[in-house]
Parts: C-alpha cells; sequence; structure tokens
C-alpha cells in the first residue's frame, strides 16, 4: 500500500457550499495544497478530494438534483481554490473500487460497532437528543441500510487510497476512530495491508447559524437566513448578518456560553482573519453591535465575493468542470485500482 504522505477529504455534494463548509473545511484544504503537514519537516504530500456521491444516496433526491448538487459542488471547489493540478478531485461513484472494498470491511465489522456511531442515530431522530437509542429500538426499525452502514463505506474511502492524514473537525473523529478499528479487524484477519490514517484536526471552531446560535449553520435549514451562501449578493451578506441573533449586552466579549451570537460571529470573522476571537474583541474593542456585524459583513464579503464570481464563470463554462473531473477520476481510478488488486489477492479475490 502507498507510503507516500496522503491526506483524502470526502465532502457531500449539496449544491452550493455554505459558509459553514468553507470555514470548517475547504479553506483547510485550499491551505493544505501549498503547507507540509509537519513544519518541521518537509515532506511531499498528496491531497485527494472526493465527492460523495454515494453517501448522498443515504438521503434519496431526484436523480437530475443529485446530478445538479455534484456539478456545483464540484463548481464550487474550484472557485473557491481548490487546484486540480495539485489536488485530485474526484466523484466517489466513478471508483467503484469504494463499493468493492467496503463489502470487503464490511464483512468483517461487528454490528456492534456501527450501533455505538451517534451520527446515525442524531440524523433518525433529527436532533442530537437521541438518549438510549440503539438499532433495536422501535425507533430504529425504520432505519435503512444505507444510513446505518454508510461508516463502513466512509472508511473504505479512507483506506482505499492509502491515506496517512484525515483532515476533520471535533464531530467527525469517531468515524476516523472507527476506521482505525476496522483497519486493526482487517489486520488481524487477512494481514497487514492498511496504515492506519492519522487526524488533522480543524482549528475552526464550528460556525453556528446565523438565527440559532446554538446550531451548526447547515444548507438544510429550511430558513436561508441562518446562513451565508457562498453565491449570496453583497447586499444579502449584509442583511443577513445585520438581523443575526446577538444580544442587548453592552461591549463586544467573546463567551460561547453566556453570548452565543455575538462570539459565533466573531468567530467567522476569526476565522476569516486567521487569528483568535480573543484578538478580534480587542480589535473591536468600543464597537457597538452594529459596529462589529459591519465588520464581519465586510469581511465575509471579502471573501465570499471573489469566490461568488469565479463560481459563475465556472458555470459558464461547464465543460471545464467536467473536464476537470474527468482527468483526475483517471488518476483517482489508477491508484484505487492498484490497491484494490493488492487487497483482492490479500483476501482471496485474486
Amino acid at each position: 500500500m502507498n507510503r507516500v504522505a496522503r491526506v483524502f477529504s470526502g465532502i457531500q455534494p449539496t449544491g452550493v457550499p455554505q459558509l459553514g463548509n468553507y470555514l470548517g473545511s475547504i479553506k483547510n484544504w485550499v491551505t493544505l495544497q501549498s503547507q507540509h503537514l509537519d513544519p518541521a519537516s518537509s515532506q511531499p504530500h498528496d491531497q485527494y478530494i472526493s465527492i460523495v456521491d454515494l453517501h448522498a444516496l443515504t438521503v434519496p433526491r431526484p436523480p437530475a438534483r443529485l446530478r445538479a448538487d455534484t456539478f456545483e459542488m464540484a463548481a464550487s471547489l474550484i472557485a473557491c481554490g481548490i487546484d486540480p493540478s495539485r489536488t485530485v478531485l474526484f466523484r466517489q461513484s466513478t471508483v467503484h473500487a469504494h463499493t468493492q472494498l467496503m463489502w470487503a470491511l464490511a464483512c468483517i465489522t461487528p454490528v456492534g460497532w456501527l450501533n455505538r456511531m451517534t451520527q446515525w442515530k442524531s440524523k433518525l431522530h433529527g436532533s442530537q437528543q437521541y438518549g438510549s437509542l440503539n438499532v433495536h429500538s422501535a425507533a430504529a426499525q425504520s432505519l435503512l441500510t444505507g444510513l446505518f452502514a454508510y461508516p463502513v463505506l466512509m472508511a473504505a474511502d479512507v483506506l482505499l487510497y492509502g491515506a496517512t492524514h484525515i483532515p476533520v473537525g471535533d464531530d467527525q473523529i469517531q468515524h476516523i476512530e472507527f476506521t482505525r478499528d476496522v483497519c486493526d479487524q482487517f489486520h488481524k484477519t487477512y494481514g497487514h495491508v492498511f496504515s492506519a490514517p492519522r487526524v488533522l484536526l480543524s482549528q475552526t471552531k464550528r460556525v453556528m447559524s446565523l438565527k440559532d446560535p446554538l446550531r451548526k449553520m447547515s444548507k438544510s435549514d429550511p430558513n436561508d437566513s441562518s446562513r451565508i451562501n457562498l453565491t449570496d449578493s453583497d447586499d444579502a451578506i449584509i442583511r443577513k448578518i445585520r438581523k443575526a441573533h446577538t444580544d442587548s449586552i453592552q461591549g463586544i466579549s467573546y463567551d460561547p456560553v453566556e453570548r452565543p451570537g455575538i462570539s459565533s460571529l466573531l468567530s467567522i470573522y476569526a476565522a476569516l482573519r486567521d487569528v483568535s476571537p480573543e484578538h478580534v474583541v480587542q480589535e473591536m474593542e468600543g464597537f457597538t453591535n452594529l459596529q462589529m456585524k459591519e465588520a464581519v459583513a465586510s469581511a465575509v464579503i471579502e471573501t465570499v465575493g471573489p469566490i461568488r464570481e469565479h463560481m459563475a464563470r465556472l458555470v459558464d463554462d461547464r465543460g471545464y468542470v467536467e473536464r476537470v473531473l474527468r482527468e483526475n477520476e483517471e488518476k483517482a481510478k489508477s491508484v484505487a485500482e492498484d490497491n484494490w488488486q493488492n487487497i483482492a489477492k490479500c483476501i482471496g479475490l485474486s
């Protein structure tokens, strides 16, 4: 299996991303294209980003919508700064070895491991208050197999490319631990083939909803005012941030517990400027809430504006985006097929 340092990330094809996607993941991926994984080492690495359209099937949608969402995500990633000459950007479903490896891993993965995963519970229940929900609960009898087993496909996504580093937020650490457990189980069953991946933990705090700062900013929120889309106009950005939930306490301070609305906006500004929220508090000393919101809106526009304009050009040049995907998919297939042949030989399929 590959011994080159390799970063692997996956992103659901949800159409045009929102600011939380950009600050939580995409901005970091862009940085990793030109930054060493270890500041003390000059070891090179490559990067793979998969638009995970197979994972998207866990929430059925019209086929035309999925195709459109996948294209928009690809164009958005390029507009955000993902360079197809330095990052292998591809659609998961075009590389058939993902599902082949998933089945091999599923055959050695205990149901109990999947039962402990929290994400299927939160999606099934519709909130994080799922308590003692498990696969045997009455509420779980409508649970679809794909949603329950998708961590196995996530593990296959990572292990198929010999990924050594996985950039994630703190809400995804459980999936990496699961992948490492599956990796160990495979080695106990068949012998050593994979390298267990390491976590690259994102330093950006979760970006919260503009309307409810106790919830994550989300594309699925029916209230469009709760988020900043990367295609929002300058006027829309100003309007949304001006109406963002804050409080009536005088002064600017960072306190996510007592002042979640203010703190969320300060976190957005800090992430855009690559500084700490505490630094922002000093910078905005003496500001009113309105002045603070104006500064945040200006910083958002400074980042989102060029992305929005680049995105518009890419939508008008669909052939370029499709060509980039096809070329990168050939690269992904080449690596994946070579690795799958080694795995297949190890488990007796070739």
